[in-house]
């Protein structure tokens, strides 16, 4: 996530960083570079020419030339201005209304809208012991309702029935008599998408929003899409006044231009971001911690919350009991990989922790990847329990049957 921004901005303070006096022509030096960064990372033109302006007129001033410190000054603005654009402060969905709550699901077909209201639906049940009712209402894309129907059942969330012959508009009405009958806490509706943005599409999805008034309108993004990101958010805005965005494919977006451009451009909070495929691969979004990530400090309080989530207290507990005595075997170790493995794996964490980045290119280099540690949580789990807590114990007719595995 914003790997490519990050390195060149982690190379334009390097510069600053090792100076003790910064003169105004440094300064604009360093901008014209940042400028230059935001662009290739396809951030939107009119939100970098606010924030380079913003920028400037901080880093020109009194701030920086009477600071001991100029070049880390600079740094310490560039990061308050990254907050202020990304949108200050965390907005999770909103749920303070009457119950059932309606959740509408907008955007373009392949842009993971069925899956993020599955990821949404779970995240609610889990976290905030909600009873989440899922809708398909895509009636024209092939298997559309289904794979909602075998997403819900993955996670455990009820889905509407399927009756043949409905449209949307009746689905929706459905749903939402279904919901105050079942005693649900929220409904999540997940519209139709199209390839394109067409008269049909609004329409359908106006209609929906009136006739079931939903609290949260959700556009889901493809962070891929870069600055076009913004266009389509401000159609969908004009038509169908979302509240919210959520962006997928973070985990693959080394740039970084839609995240940065959509609050500036739209003046809607990007709610939640898609970090992963998996059904609970889905963070609120945090201004202040991804600022931090672009720039290269880290994650730490994103990396804990992370552990607080895979690693009981119970297990926490029993593994620093093992240390305080100096004992750990296999088993340990097994688990420790399994964790990792859980929470995103090592590329994962070190992309939290602060200043590791040299080292994650380093081990990509090296060409250690996560099929490294795939590789030795199945070697370790070909062995029996004793084998693992006494290694001495494999012999040569032992190390070839966990071979074979």
């Amino acid at each position: 996530m914003f790997e490519n921004l990050s390195d060149r901005l982690g190379n334009i303070f390097k510069g600053l960083t090792g100076r003790g006096a910064l003169s105004e022509a440094d300064v604009a030096a360093a901008l014209r570079e940042i400028r230059r960064a935001l662009i290739e990372a396809d951030v939107s033109l009119e939100v970098v020419r606010a924030f380079i302006e913003q920028v400037r007129e901080r880093a020109t001033g009194a701030e920086v030339t009477r600071s001991i410190t100029p070049g880390q000054q600079v740094i310490k603005i560039v990061n308050d201005e990254l907050v202020r654009v990304l949108g200050d402060t965390a907005e999770p969905i909103d749920l303070r209304a009457t119950p059932p709550v309606p959740i509408l699901m907008v955007g373009l077909q392949g842009s993971g809208k069925t899956t993020s209201s599955a990821k949404i639906a779970l995240r609610l049940r889990e976290r905030e012991n909600k009873k989440v009712l899922l809708a398909s209402l895509d009636t024209r894309r092939p298997a559309a309702m289904e794979q909602l129907q075998v997403l819900g059942r993955q996670i455990g969330v009820d889905t509407l029935d399927i009756i043949p012959g409905q449209d949307a508009l009746e689905i929706a009405r459905r749903a939402q008599d279904e919901a105050r009958r079942g005693g649900y806490d929220v409904f999540i509706l997940d519209t139709a998408g199209r390839t394109h943005i067409d008269e049909e599409l609004m329409a359908e999805t106006t209609a929906i929003r009136n006739a079931t008034s939903p609290h949260e309108v959700l556009l889901v993004v493809d962070a891929l899409t870069g600055q076009d990101a913004v266009n389509l958010a401000r159609s969908f805005d004009e038509a169908v006044s979302i509240t919210g965005i959520i962006l997928t494919r973070m985990d693959g977006d080394g740039r970084g231009g839609a995240a940065l451009s959509m609050r500036a451009a739209t003046g809607k909070p990007i709610k939640l971001i898609g970090t992963s495929e998996k059904m609970d691969g889905l963070e609120e979004f945090h201004p202040k911690r991804i600022a931090d990530r672009i720039l290269g400090m880290g994650d730490i309080v994103s990396l804990v919350e992370k552990a607080a989530q895979t690693v009981s207290a119970k297990d926490a507990a029993r593994m620093a009991k093992k240390a305080r005595k100096g004992v750990f075997d296999l088993n340990d170790l097994r688990q420790q990989l399994m964790q990792m493995k859980k929470m995103g794996g090592m590329g994962a964490l070190m992309g939290l922790m602060p200043g590791m980045g040299q080292m994650k290119k380093a081990m990509a280099n090296a060409t250690l990847d996560e099929k490294m540690f795939d590789r030795q949580i199945a070697i370790i789990s070909s062995m029996t329990k004793k084998e693992r807590a006494h290694p001495e114990l494999l012999n040569a007719s032992r190390r070839k049957r966990i071979a074979a595995g």
